[in-house]
């Protein structure tokens, strides 16, 4: 897989690339992840990549012209499955997305920054628009990072057991169940009984009764389709 990230701050969002799951999956060459400077495709030498919004307004747009020059350079190069724009005004971010995203080959993220692109370039480029969540930061690139580590860590060979993923949160409308681990007693609180026993159906029982009951108690509303 090949991850190009076209953002206006490209030290904002590298360091989540350089450590723990993402870092091996790059290290075993299970993944490429490029970013590219949005002012290296300025329209002059002051780096000018946006403008005021027709309209009138508060808010500076980033303009079509520099993205543009930018995503059509990498279109020539290689076909791209999706051109992603992270934006708070989209679908948001969920895992059966993930999922589906984490079988492309290529792919482009372009990150939201000031106000937001000119339509243009939505209307042109994108494929695939995402939010993480009902809120707004300062640009994508958070964004972006919090979407590239969904995906890659479902690529095959990245985690080390290929079924821990299968069992994450979500992957089948649920949260977790609880989890526990050494030592069996602590401060009184004991791990339940049935876990100990070594019989892997029952646990297996448990632990969907467990994950039921978590997710109607929290999330209700993912128990309603």
């Amino acid at each position: 897989m090949r991850i190009d990230i076209i953002t206006v701050s490209p030290e904002l969002i590298k360091s989540p690339f350089e450590y723990s799951i993402i870092k091996r999956a790059i290290d075993k060459n299970l993944v490429e992840v490029y970013f590219h400077d949005l002012r290296t495709y300025a329209l002059n030498s002051y780096g000018k990549i946006d403008d005021y919004q027709f309209g009138g307004g508060a808010g500076m747009v980033l303009m079509i012209e520099p993205i543009d020059t930018c995503i059509s350079k990498l279109k020539a190069a290689r076909d791209y499955d999706e051109i992603i724009y992270m934006t708070p005004d989209a679908p948001t971010l969920n895992q059966q997305t993930a999922n589906s995203l984490s079988l492309k080959e290529n792919m482009i993220i372009l990150c939201g920054h000031y106000k937001g692109v000119d339509q243009r370039v939505r209307d042109l480029f994108i494929t695939k628009e995402i939010s993480i969540g009902d809120y707004v930061l300062s640009g994508g690139e958070l964004g972006a990072a919090v979407l590239c580590d969904t995906i890659i860590r479902l690529i095959p060979g990245v985690l080390g057991d290929e079924t821990s993923a299968l069992t994450d949160s979500f992957q089948d409308n649920l949260l977790s169940p609880p989890v526990y681990t050494r030592p069996a007693e602590y401060k009184g609180l004991k791990v339940p009984e049935i876990l100990l026993s070594g019989n892997f159906p029952k646990i297996d029982e448990w632990r969907n009764e467990q994950a039921y009951e978590h997710t109607k108690k929290i999330r209700p509303d993912l128990l309603e389709d």
